[in-house]
């Protein structure tokens, strides 16, 4: 009998701290795909997430698919990304859950359903939403369902009930997103042929911050990463994770977890994610780097001639993360680049629908004068009057218009949508060459290493003050004391508190 499994993607990483809530419009115009469209997306050819990246999780799953020796009909439903904001406003949560449960009961009789969900999604008014979307499509399917999650998931008694295993990255920056997608598509269909009995065992740490850089090939993470592969390599150990946890998320169990599913052996998934949860919490004291000050990394920058030479020195606004949920509007960048360092040629991105709209409206070419900025999270980011030349106009897939302001040795990139500064081409369709930059400002704080590479000759990591600062989250409230804000001796009262599932909002 032919298996039939249904496929969907829900994806959005939640800065609790961010005013700027996210709605259905902002999937619709980062990505949203479903049915035939989505099937030609992850085919062999297809572009998973154009202007993003090519094969992701889905398209690993329906490698997946291909390689079945039985007869298997993937269901496609749909891909909804939008880029990392505040959290969801509550009926484009409720649109994206009538939508999965509409097309599973849709779909007809089904022997499976694989999500592919972010893992730190944050709903206004809801505890877990991402627990309640499991349980939906479980409910609805009457089916075993698999779930794949960023490493930086908050994980939950619910996911982990409600599944049959949840799977996150193992690398950081994140490069296995196809490979995951596929393990866990291999993992689902060995469930349905009665091959392998998925048993998960899980802990949570009261632990926001830890692990230094937390690169999976560097100290003091490169252990505990070897950790995980070499896990993965034993025959009855199906998935291991660890999750770092988004730490600007205001669930209440919020904290690094562990997770490991075995083939059948409770004891030994037990064993390992205890294992893990104490290797984790070794490291809770290697916190986060120190980051400079914008002036002082200017000075950096400037001493850094034949990286200048060469390439560009690219400084990250760890401040001000787009894709870790900031609005993405931090005006202090230009306005001390224009002070320190307006010789150099330097470009910097900066969210402004306001700006883009009146500049929309203005001819390339022209001399204008107008304030960005301070309209976002006006609380964190003054206005800034700027006085110069409109260069180009464009129009870009899911930051929508963008507007390029010449000041001096500025090049300030205006954004009507989230300022996504993941690829240099983020700048080449903004009509600027990235190679004849002195200096690049990215809202990143990993994958653009990856995709800088061949670039980047210095990479400056830049504090000034926003909502994706590592002190930020001290504000929010959790379930009990959290490390690094608080003292917190061991880890397992909280953990033994979190594993119990809560009562369904």
């Amino acid at each position: 009998m032919t298996l039939r499994i249904a496929f969907a993607r829900i994806n959005q990483e939640t800065n609790c701290l961010s005013p700027v809530s996210t709605s259905f419009a902002d999937f619709e115009s980062t990505h949203f795909l479903e049915g035939q469209d989505l099937d030609k997306a992850v085919s062999r050819s297809g572009f998973e997430v154009p202007g993003m990246f090519r094969r992701v999780e889905l398209a690993g799953f329906m490698a997946a698919m291909r390689e079945a020796k039985a007869e298997v009909l993937p269901i496609a439903l749909f891909s909804a990304w939008a880029v990392p904001s505040g959290p969801l406003t509550r009926e484009c949560f409720d649109e994206l859950e009538r939508r999965l449960v509409d097309g599973l009961k849709a779909a007809g009789r089904l022997d499976g359903v694989y999500l592919c969900l972010h893992g730190a999604m944050g709903v206004k008014g809801l505890d877990d939403p991402e627990g309640r979307l499991v349980t939906a499509a479980a409910e609805a399917a009457l089916a075993p369902v698999v779930v794949t999650h960023d490493l930086h998931a908050n994980l939950t008694a619910q996911r982990v009930e409600q599944s049959i295993a949840v799977l996150s990255y193992k690398t950081n920056p994140h490069r296995d997103h196809f490979t995951r997608g596929r393990q866990a598509g291999r993992l689902l269909l060995q469930k349905l042929r009665r091959e392998v009995n998925p048993v998960t065992a899980w802990r949570s740490l009261p632990m926001l911050l830890g692990g230094g850089t937390t690169l999976d090939f560097l100290p003091p993470m490169l252990g505990i990463f070897a950790r995980l592969h070499a896990l993965e390599v034993r025959g009855r150990v199906l998935g291991a994770s660890v999750n770092m946890c988004h730490p600007w998320n205001d669930a209440k169990g919020l904290g690094w977890s562990t997770c490991v599913t075995t083939d059948g052996d409770r004891d030994l998934a037990e064993s390992e994610a205890d294992r893990l949860a104490e290797m984790c919490w070794r490291v809770k004291d290697s916190l986060p780097p120190h980051f400079p000050s914008l002036p002082d990394a200017l000075i950096q920058a400037r001493k850094a001639r034949l990286a200048r030479r060469f390439g560009v020195v690219t400084l990250c606004d760890a401040s001000d993360v787009v894709t870790a949920g900031a609005p993405g509007e931090n005006t202090e960048f230009p306005r001390l680049i224009l002070e320190h360092a307006s010789d150099l040629l330097t470009y910097v991105p900066l969210r402004d629908p306001v700006a883009v709209e009146t500049l929309f409206k203005r001819s390339e070419g022209e001399t204008v004068t107008l304030d960005v900025g301070g309209r976002l999270h006006p609380e964190l980011n003054r206005p800034l009057k700027l006085t110069g030349t409109l260069l180009h106009k464009r129009q870009n897939p899911g930051i929508l218009r963008t507007a390029v302001l010449a000041v001096s040795g500025l090049r300030l990139v205006i954004t009507e949508g989230p300022a996504v500064t993941l690829k240099p081409n983020f700048f080449t369709q903004a009509g600027l060459d990235p190679w004849k930059a002195d200096v690049i400002v990215v809202k990143n704080f990993f994958p653009f290493r990856l995709f800088f590479a061949p670039l980047s000759r210095k990479t400056i990591y830049v504090k000034t003050q926003g909502v994706t600062d590592f002190d930020a989250a001290h504000a929010l409230n959790f379930d009990g004391p959290m490390h690094p804000r608080d003292h917190v001796e061991d880890w397992r009262a909280a953990d033994e508190r979190r594993r119990v599932i809560r009562a369904a909002d």
